[in-house]
Formats: structure tokens, C-alpha cells, sequence
């Protein structure tokens, strides 16, 4: 995997050693020299990273948008455009140059 870039993928088999290691009572910082991964890694695949339990509870959508928009949904983004237009012209003019 020379010159590729990116994340580092862990096989799930030694993730799940992991697991099971700091569920008996090994420290993340043990596992992460004996191993020779981050703690952060380490906290992720053990779920004690808050940002993982967020990321569980409400997971984010992936991909573009699906669904079909209702004229309801058409109308409040007009709203939302004509507001932004009308706030972006009053700060253009208060910030141009005279």
C-alpha cells in the first residue's frame, strides 16, 4: 500500500480483539502500544468517544437527497432565497465604497 493515501483499514477480527481486551479490564493506552494504533482508534472501535455514540443515536444521511419536494417544501426555500438576496443587497450597501 505504498504511496496510498487516506485512512488506515483495520481487519474487523482485530477490532473485535480490541473490544473484547478493554471489556476485560486492559486500558486503551495498553492496547494502543501493543497494537501500535491511536487511542482515538482505539476509543472509537470500544465506543467511548462520544461523537460514536451521537453518530448511533442519529445517524446522518448519506448521498444526495431523495424524495420528491412538495410545493410546500418549494415555497419556504423561495422565502429562505428572497431573504438571503435582500440581506446580502442591504450589506453590499452599507459596505460599498463611495
Amino acid at each position: 500500500m505504498a504511496g496510498k493515501k487516506g485512512m488506515k483499514h483495520y481487519p474487523e477480527d482485530l477490532k473485535e480483539r480490541v473490544r473484547l481486551e478493554y471489556e476485560s479490564g486492559e486500558s486503551m493506552h495498553a492496547l494502543s502500544r501493543k497494537y501500535g494504533i491511536s487511542r482515538y482508534s482505539v476509543e472509537s472501535w470500544c465506543g467511548t468517544r462520544p461523537e460514536v455514540n451521537l453518530r448511533q443515536a442519529a445517524p446522518l444521511k448519506r448521498g444526495r437527497p431523495g424524495g420528491e419536494m412538495t410545493t410546500e417544501d418549494y415555497e419556504r426555500k423561495i422565502k429562505r432565497l428572497e431573504m438571503e438576496n435582500e440581506l446580502l443587497r442591504d450589506f453590499l450597501g452599507l459596505t460599498e465604497r463611495k
